[in-house]
């Protein structure tokens, strides 16, 4: 027997599959959302991942605006962002953003859970976050997934 028998499959652009999937994030936490959805967006739940390609899905994710945390982290955690200018440092709370923007809170946690280069701002491109039901990707067909 050839000990070549068998080849090793790298993924690459050309050869990479991306679907498109539906995130219902109703009545969830945060954090466990966000972690499934960067594994998804990452591929690691393909036999065919590679960890220098972008071979995750396309994640559409739902319902921000009713994501739970627990605990007290709604009022004691603090986001801080800066606006480049001195002094422009800005301290929000969880339920500050979910007010005005609550498909942030979703969209900061999974990218910090994505890495930290080239790949992981392209991979961040494949996330598309609404705070409501509605979406404007119908026609890619998404699959639901619940977790």
């Amino acid at each position: 027997m050839d000990h070549n028998s068998y080849k090793t499959l790298n993924a690459n652009k050309a050869t990479v599959e991306k679907s498109w999937v539906v995130v219902d994030a109703n009545a969830q936490v945060l954090g466990r959302v966000a972690s499934e959805v960067a594994r998804i967006i990452r591929g690691k739940h393909k036999p065919s991942y590679t960890p220098n390609v972008d071979c995750g899905d396309n994640v559409i994710v739902i319902n921000a605006e009713k994501v739970r945390m627990t605990g007290k982290k709604w009022t004691a955690r603090v986001l801080f962002t800066h606006s480049g200018y001195p002094g422009g440092q800005r301290e929000h709370t969880p339920t500050m953003i979910r007010e005005k923007h609550p498909e942030r809170l979703i969209e900061h946690a999974v990218r910090g859970m994505l890495p930290k280069n080239r790949l992981g701002r392209e991979l961040y491109r494949s996330l598309h976050v609404y705070a409501g039901t509605e979406h404007p990707h119908v026609a890619q067909q998404p699959k639901e997934i619940k977790f």
